[in-house]
């Protein structure tokens, strides 16, 4: 008998439990021989990468149980369960419950040094994906068996405490084990208080509810989870780590007596906004129940004076109105913070409670509070100066406009220079490679070959013989092979950096690459056909036994421009031959629009009908626009109860052909109403500025065909705003529909996109302000974006030196936006109209805004109606505001 055969076919056909009681019978020389191996056997099947290492997983039970039972160390056991293919076995209990008994064989004390250094090693699952995330903590299972078969106390380390959690989260309904009967809960509870990552696994299970009830049958002290929750606060830390502690507080309901009041008020000032609101309603409390002392009292009011949230200052606010004497008099230099925040209402009450207190407020109060006065309004500061004497106002602030610069060009990467730079650059192209890095790819791999095919065939072929399937390398026929893998290439796999490595696979081993089928795909947007009709005319061109001196689209720009002047040079080195058609087609593509008017004479002495077409494209100015039009409309269609938020909301997109179009041209310019014609997928649209370069309108009007609505997605189509600007051609409607919704993007890398966009377009006096004006009012109406988004994004662009493109934007958006006579203003247009307001001054803008005069007469003092007040003497000064430039 061959233990280590035996064990191993036991292990690949993944009976685990045959295969422990196999490893039971076997003798102390058996063990040996199979722990020889083990290493070995692991390390080899891994050369087979991805696949390989699946199949490994899969069967990482039978693995982990050959390596506890053979290998004779508790550290050599350790490092052999932790391994990274190894320590996620697929059902954990089953896994711990054949370990257990293998390592009960050994002594007492090898198998607590054993426990010890597993929780040494134990590690939360990480991963964006919740599913990640959810696997808790791999190997804590049988941690927290021999933990409790070997009597050892519970180990130290954050680790222990969240695989706990995550092990209380995953348990079923069905399960009779309660919280109460846990064997952990007692020596693991005071650390579920200091513990970092239990927030997630507690907001997923129902640990806190059970701990209250326990609280108040009085199996788990009242004061442990009263002091755990106020120390954890203390602690500090994001908002969802929060959470659980806060929910626990809630249920608990202290009573007054029970709170720790100066805890709560020190923790004000930094806290996070769940943990600072559960603060003021119990301080609330405690002020009820007379717990409050007058210097605690002022702390806290001066406390929330200084919070960001505007709800926590009001709340400053209406404690400082309800105190009377002295008490009130501590909390004037609290209402003097107050003059600053940027809500008229607000400050107006501030500054009204201050004067009311002034009679019991101290010197430094009253000192505070004639600082901060001096910033007011004149009408306020006259108010203050009855209560504190005559306030002298400061020096208004002349506005300052930044200078608006573009952002820098992307830079275009240098050519690949030699057969090994290409390998390495070829090695490196996976599923999510950007286009520019693909084109330079093909670049390379077309020049050099054309120089010298056998050196480049011979830099290929280690590479490739490292990823053919067992037995080609021996020289079977590849005919007999059920898949081909060349690259890491399936039939199956159709991306375009695939593409790329196949024409890399047609220069290494041309029968390979025949076996792949190159089909077309009628349902791709027209941009990625051209991309593979392209991509395909070089692997048939190398299949062949061909080479070309150079692509002609291969870009010579960042931006996927190709220089006129370096296309005609190409089409020379053709020495009379005609270019590969969708190549010479993707060159027209990439063409600027501007050139020098010498080179026509250069190109009609091109031969054939790609010199006369190059030529005559370089005579006339190239192909006429389209026209197009966007509109966003609801989808009612869409409306079920299975759909995500917004996939009803659309955008009907029209893009009219002009005449005169070549004919392999013509029938993929427009877009029909499913919007097929350019986009099969949101990751194609990192190649729409790439493949039309020149034509940045007819792009945009691809990309916000999408479903769901761009500022709720997450994929490439915001991220490209910035390459597109970069480009050429006109824009308009859709161009600016796609910048108001990456403005208005939840996501930060995506407004940042769109804003970076919107600063090239003005800086190059291209933004398209009356159409993102109007985008702006359309998609705020049909809330597709959340106002309050877009006004943050205008602001930053104001402040980067674009005012007069914003203040185009605004006095076209404003008049839709604005309530009609008997509307409530829409929630955050306080906020955009002071932005408007900036922005105007800043370009010493002056006229009438539609429905504006009319809302400044309104009565009131909220934040609309102060801001409506503001932009409308803005714009009816009767002076400019001096201008300058920094």
């Amino acid at each position: 008998m061959n233990p280590w055969r035996e064990v191993l076919d036991r292990i690949e056909a993944g009976d685990d439990r045959d295969l422990a009681t196999f490893l039971d019978g076997l003798s102390d020389l058996g063990r040996r021989a199979v722990a020889v191996q083990l290493h070995g056997h692991l390390t080899e099947e891994l050369r087979g990468g991805f696949l390989a290492r699946a199949d490994i997983e899969g069967l990482a039970t039978g693995f982990r149980l050959a390596g506890a039972a053979c290998f004779t160390g508790a550290e050599q056991v350790a490092a052999w369960l932790d391994r990274r293919e190894l320590r996620r076995p697929r059902d954990p209990d089953l896994d711990t419950a054949l370990l257990l008994p293998r390592l009960r064989r050994r002594p007492l004390e090898w198998r607590r040094d054993l426990a010890v250094r597993l929780a040494a090693r134990l590690r939360p699952a990480t991963g964006r994906r919740r599913w990640q995330r959810e696997e808790g903590v791999p190997g804590w299972d049988l941690v927290a068996a021999l933990v409790a078969d070997t009597g050892l106390e519970p180990p130290d380390g954050d680790a222990f405490v969240v695989g706990w959690v995550w092990r209380l989260a995953r348990r079923w309904p069905s399960e009779d084990l309660g919280l109460d009967a846990d064997p952990l809960l007692d020596a693991l509870l005071p650390r579920l208080f200091r513990a970092q990552g239990v927030a997630e696994p507690l907001g997923r299970s129902t640990a806190m509810s059970e701990l209250a009830a326990l609280a108040r049958t009085g199996r788990v002290p009242r004061a442990t989870l009263v002091d755990g929750c106020a120390s954890r606060f203390l602690a500090g830390g994001p908002d969802a780590e929060m959470m659980p502690f806060v929910w626990l507080w809630r249920l608990l309901a202290p009573e007054p007596p029970e709170v720790p009041v100066l805890d709560l008020v020190r923790l004000l000032p930094s806290a996070g906004a769940s943990v600072a609101e559960l603060a003021v309603e119990e301080l609330r409390r405690a002020e009820e129940a007379g717990l409050l002392d007058d210097e605690l009292f002022a702390e806290a009011v001066g406390a929330l004076a200084y919070r960001p949230e505007k709800k926590l200052v009001e709340e400053a606010v209406r404690w400082a109105a309800r105190a009377t004497g002295p008490r009130g008099g501590g909390t004037v230099p609290a209402l003097a913070a107050v003059f600053d925040v940027d809500d008229p209402a607000l400050r107006g009450r501030a500054v009204r409670l201050a004067v009311r207190l002034a009679p019991y407020a101290g010197e430094a109060g009253r000192d505070a509070v004639r600082e901060a006065a001096a910033r007011l309004p004149a009408d306020l500061r006259e108010r203050v100066a009855a209560g504190y004497g005559e306030i002298a106002g400061a020096e208004p602030e002349q506005p300052v406009a930044a200078v608006l610069r573009a952002p820098a060009p992307p830079a275009l990467a240098p050519p690949i220079a030699s057969p090994a730079e290409l390998v390495a650059e070829l090695r490196a192209l996976d599923w999510r490679s950007e286009p520019a890095r693909c084109e330079r790819a093909l670049g390379g791999l077309v020049e050099l070959t054309h120089r010298d095919r056998a050196a480049v065939a011979a830099a290929l072929r280690p590479w490739w013989e490292e990823t053919l399937p067992d037995g080609a390398a021996a020289g079977r026929d590849p005919e007999e092979e059920t898949y081909l893998y060349g690259f890491g290439l399936s039939s199956y796999d159709r991306g375009i950096p695939s593409l790329v490595l196949h024409c890399a696979l047609a220069v290494v081993a041309p029968a390979w690459s025949r076996r792949l089928a190159r089909d077309h795909d009628s349902s791709e947007w027209a941009c990625r056909r051209l991309v593979r009709r392209r991509l395909e005319e070089v692997i048939a061109l190398f299949e062949d036994g061909r080479t070309v001196p150079a692509l002609l689209a291969t870009p010579t720009s960042a931006t996927g421009h190709v220089d006129a002047t370096v296309l005609v040079e190409r089409m020379e080195r053709l020495e009379g031959g005609e270019p590969l058609p969708a190549d010479f087609e993707q060159a027209l593509l990439r063409l600027p629009r501007r050139h020098d008017p010498e080179l026509v004479v250069r190109a009609e002495k091109l031969p054939g009908e790609a010199g006369r077409t190059l030529a005559a494209w370089l005579r006339d100015g190239g192909w006429p626009d389209p026209v197009v039009r966007v509109t966003p409309y609801e989808d009612e269609r869409s409306h079920d109860n299975y759909s995500p938020r917004g996939w009803s909301r659309r955008m009907r997109v029209e893009v009219v052909a002009p005449a005169g179009l070549p004919a392999w041209l013509a029938g993929s310019w427009g877009v029909d109403q499913r919007g097929r014609a350019y986009l099969s997928s949101p990751e194609d649209a990192l190649w729409g500025p790439l493949v039309l370069p020149s034509h940045r309108e007819l792009v945009a009007a691809a990309l916000v065909r999408f479903q769901p609505w761009v500022s709720d997605s997450n994929d490439a189509r915001t991220t490209v705003l910035a390459a597109l600007a970069h480009g050429d051609g006109p824009v308009g409607a859709a161009t600016a529909m796609l910048i108001a919704g990456g403005l208005g993007h939840r996501r930060d890398a995506q407004r940042a996109a769109a804003a970076e966009a919107a600063l090239t377009l003005a800086a190059r006096g291209q933004l398209p302000a009356a159409d993102l004006g109007r985008a702006v009012a359309q998609l705020v109406e049909a809330e597709f974006v959340v106002l309050k988004r877009i006004t943050a994004a205008l602001d930053d662009l104001t402040a980067a030196g674009a005012h007069a493109e914003v203040w185009a934007v605004l006095a076209e958006a404003l008049p839709a936006l604005l309530p009609r006579p008997g509307e409530r203003p829409r929630a955050g247009l306080g906020e955009l109209l002071a932005v408007a307001a900036r922005a105007a001054a800043l370009t010493g803008a002056r006229g009438e805004v539609a429905g504006l005069a009319e809302m400044a007469a309104r009565k009131g003092s909220s934040r609309v109606l102060y801001e409506a007040r503001h932009l409308h003497e803005t714009l009816t000064a009767t002076s400019s505001t001096a201008t300058s430039s920094t």
